[in-house]
């Protein structure tokens, strides 16, 4: 992959980049790029190794906890939803599924609307942030937000789906969402560095969140304290690149449910994108992206299946990766051939 020094280092100084940008390629780091800091008061830079949140990329792990409950028999992909919901979200359609949540084709309403005119800077969150520690605290949050449409009827992004699908992964298995994820996906997958640290108590390599490109201001207020469902892990570059081969390898789910998972349901044209089942593909190719966004986070990573290549962008602050993404974005269509 062909990617231009000069015009990465525009990208990097267009909205002050502060993060990791990697490119593996099997077992081999090609291209390695730390900015910023850590920890801005203390001037403790980036580096390499340092742990960054990816917002609603670990949507992916959430979907993957799933499908691994559906393959042991303990779900069904055409589970309703109300069979563990019982009377709890009484607005979510009875006829929801399992699979709709995972598809974005549920219709049920967001607490985390992303077609809504708020700021990176507002504090979103209903319930005090730091009561957020497990799936079913975000009930209240999930309670009062009417059906839009039909079970099935179209695609449109909902974190609250993905917040549902963390509570029935508490009620199928009895723990909390973080034990199933930590069970189903980090360890098979190997991933020791990768999992849902608490905002309000970041080990020393874990980088705090910057609301603003300047400034000191962390997201610790503007996010739960503890990630969940739809969003809120933090991993490493080296951990994204691992968690790709290990999934697309079959050490997660097998590799029919993997198939089935990256499969396009849905076509996405306002975000240039095709979807599947917790995972963004290529608007033409088959090259798997999972992406987040939030109050401090900015991230991307995109894996070229046949190439075994991870392109990652792990931001630290909300709009600084967007630059060096749309660049990587550039080169990664010319190697693919896109058009």
């Amino acid at each position: 992959m062909q990617i231009d020094p000069r015009t990465l280092d525009e990208a990097v100084d267009a909205e002050g980049f502060t993060g990791v940008v990697t490119v593996d390629v099997g077992d081999q780091r090609v291209l390695e790029r730390c900015e910023g800091f850590v920890h801005r008061a203390l001037q403790a830079p980036m580096t390499p190794g340092a742990r960054l949140a990816i917002a609603s990329g670990s949507k992916g792990f959430t979907a993957l906890a799933v499908m691994r409950l559906v393959e042991e028999g303990v779900l069904r992909l055409d589970d309703p939803a109300r069979h563990l919901l019982g009377n709890d979200l009484p607005l979510v359609d009875d006829d929801v599924t399992i699979e709709h949540l995972l598809t974005h084709t549920s219709g049920i309403g967001d607490y985390l609307d992303e077609d809504s005119d708020l700021e990176i800077s507002d504090y979103v969150l209903s319930v005090p942030v730091h009561q957020l520690t497990t799936a079913e605290a975000f009930l209240p949050m999930l309670e009062g937000h009417p059906q839009k449409f039909p079970p099935g009827e179209r695609f449109a992004y909902c974190n609250g789906g993905f917040m549902v699908l963390a509570i029935l992964l508490e009620r199928a298995t009895g723990g909390t969402y973080h034990d199933a994820v930590r069970r189903l996906v980090m360890e098979p997958a190997g991933l020791r560095r990768t999992g849902f640290l608490p905002l309000n108590d970041l080990p020393a390599d874990a980088a705090l969140g910057y609301v603003f490109n300047e400034g000191n201001l962390a997201n610790t207020l503007h996010l739960p304290v503890l990630g969940n469902g739809d969003g809120g892990a933090f991993t490493t570059a080296e951990a994204v690149h691992q968690f790709w081969l290990a999934m697309l390898d079959g050490r997660i789910v097998t590799r029919e449910s993997v198939e089935e998972m990256t499969r396009p349901r849905n076509d996405v044209p306002q975000e240039n994108k095709r979807y599947g089942m917790g995972f963004w593909i290529h608007r033409t190719h088959p090259a798997l992206i999972l992406e987040g966004f939030d109050a401090g986070v900015s991230f991307r990573s995109t894996h070229l299946v046949e190439a075994r290549t991870t392109v990652t962008v792990l931001g630290n602050s909300s709009h600084g990766a967007w630059p060096v993404v749309a660049e990587l974005a550039r080169a990664i269509d010319a190697e693919l051939g896109a058009s």
